[in-house]
């Protein structure tokens, strides 16, 4: 796993350049982690507002910039969704794609754009305080998150499963986990998912038997998962499987175990209140779902995606809500 390590290393530690994806406007905010809300029942969190190609109070405002750019979260260091290519520098993959998709329709430019690289854990923080506009960033809709953000339809359906070395006893998100040492990143849906079942997996710090490290296994961003994993530091990763296939791309000594446990959808963040920006951003996904397999999502999963999570046909169908 040597090699695949200090590539993945040299991700983790590249820093954003200062061109286009410079802090063009920095904000006095410093990004906070928001403490997850208390959410009520609810059977569709994924419906979202009706799109509209309306120039609303919060697009007005983008426009009004001095230098017009859109301000996303991105990641940076998941392989295929979102990374910085070592060769080139440039931010690449999936989600990518679909903000400059975004600031393309707004703006009139895919290149009108700021990306902020943000870790798992300051996603919502980062939309609360104005850091960004925008999170594109393999981030699940769920019932507790809709009380935090505002999320666009679906973009794309995911599931949770377990990752782990190809020569690991653990066999899946199952009985084979009791005793083993599970990374999850900090704020994940991973995480509150070993929170309700974790079929006697070590996944909290404060069991570990080194408590001083913090981070050895809940940690900021995924791909610390990976590195940890590759150290022989924890045995197992659960993460959702997408992400998942990105990282068994990166090093073949790993591989997915199991079967997915969970269904879920990744969504584009707005904060609570900028509806006008989230029915834009649904407006947007309109069009970059239509056009079947010649579609620009289509285009891009085929490019980013199809070689580790192959067999989609389609995107997932939009979901709405009434009004």
């Amino acid at each position: 796993m040597a090699g695949a390590c200090v590539l993945t290393a040299s991700l983790t530690l590249l820093p954003l350049s200062h061109s286009v994806e410079e802090d063009a406007e920095r904000s006095p905010h410093r990004i906070a982690t928001a403490v997850p809300a208390k959410a009520d029942e609810c059977e569709k969190p994924e419906a979202s507002l009706p799109p509209s190609a309306a120039d609303g109070p919060t697009i007005q405002k983008i426009k009004a910039r001095e230098n017009r750019k859109l301000i996303v979260g991105v990641d940076q260091n998941s392989y295929r969704w979102g990374y910085r290519d070592p060769a080139t520098g440039d931010l690449e993959g999936f989600d990518i794609d679909l903000a400059r998709a975004i600031a393309e329709n707004i703006l009139g430019d895919p290149n009108a754009i700021v990306f902020r690289a943000i870790p798992t854990n300051q996603r919502i923080g980062a939309l609360e305080n104005g850091t960004v506009d925008l999170v594109v960033r393999t981030m699940t809709i769920n019932c507790a998150r809709i009380q935090q953000v505002a999320f666009s339809t679906a973009y794309f359906q995911a599931g949770q499963q377990v990752l782990a070395p190809r020569d690991s006893s653990v066999t899946g998100y199952n009985a084979s986990l009791a005793g083993k040492r599970v990374c999850t990143a900090e704020g994940s849906t991973a995480y509150e998912a070993l929170k309700e079942k974790s079929f006697g997996a070590v996944f909290q710090d404060e069991h570990d038997e080194q408590p001083s490290d913090e981070d050895r296994l809940t940690v900021p961003n995924q791909l610390d998962c990976l590195v940890r994993l590759q150290l022989g530091e924890v045995d197992a990763v659960v993460t959702d499987n997408a992400l998942a296939a990105g990282q068994a791309a990166q090093d073949p000594a790993v591989e997915l175990r199991g079967e997915p446990f969970t269904t879920e959808y990744y969504g584009v963040a707005a904060k609570l209140g900028n509806e006008d920006l989230v029915r834009r951003v649904n407006q947007v996904l309109v069009g970059y779902r239509a056009g079947g397999d010649n579609s620009p999502w289509m285009t891009s999963y085929k490019k980013w995606l199809e070689a580790g999570l192959p067999g989609i046909t389609a995107p997932p169908a939009p979901t709405y809500k009434n009004g």
